[in-house]
């Protein structure tokens, strides 16, 4: 398999739950034989003028940092191939949803991937339906993003 396809990597990162879920993610995927990781787009190693916010979050008021921030990040889900979301029930990231219904608007084929203890859980509606496919956590590592099919979520949506 060739290393062809670019991610948008959209994860939250502020809960501990989240933040394991986004490092083992990161982890899948920069085995998986399909991503051209270093080419993908991945939001918290993009903060304008490399400003993180979980460091400094005075920034959070400032509108500069604010706005180049998610302008970059648009930037980011137009560029890449494919949205990868890293979802887990009941850990909702508004951010998250923001950035699938964005992708969804740029025709960009849309993976949902939750955790395994947490697949099957019921997710929300809105973010099952923009979505093009939903995978276990286990399965991210040998996805084929090059050759990417529908697939139904096995759980129930609320």
């Amino acid at each position: 398999m060739r290393k062809t396809k670019t991610v948008y990597f959209g994860a939250g990162w502020f809960n501990e739950k989240q933040t394991k879920a986004y490092k083992d993610a990161m982890d899948a995927l920069k085995t998986n034989p399909t991503i051209d990781f270093e080419d993908s787009y991945v939001p918290l190693d993009n903060q304008y003028k490399n400003i993180r916010v979980d460091k400094h979050p005075e920034y959070l008021h400032d509108i500069e940092w604010a706005s180049a921030t998610y302008q970059n990040d648009l930037i980011g889900i137009k560029s890449s191939d494919v949205m990868l979301g890293v979802y887990l029930p009941k850990e909702e990231d508004v951010g998250l949803g923001m950035e699938l219904g964005y992708a969804k608007s740029c025709s960009k084929y849309i993976l949902l991937v939750i955790p395994d203890e947490y697949y099957g859980k019921p997710i929300n509606l809105m973010s099952w339906g923009v979505c093009d496919n939903v995978i276990k956590m286990s399965a991210l590592k040998d996805f084929d993003f090059n050759n990417p099919r529908f697939g139904f979520y096995d759980g129930a949506v609320y």
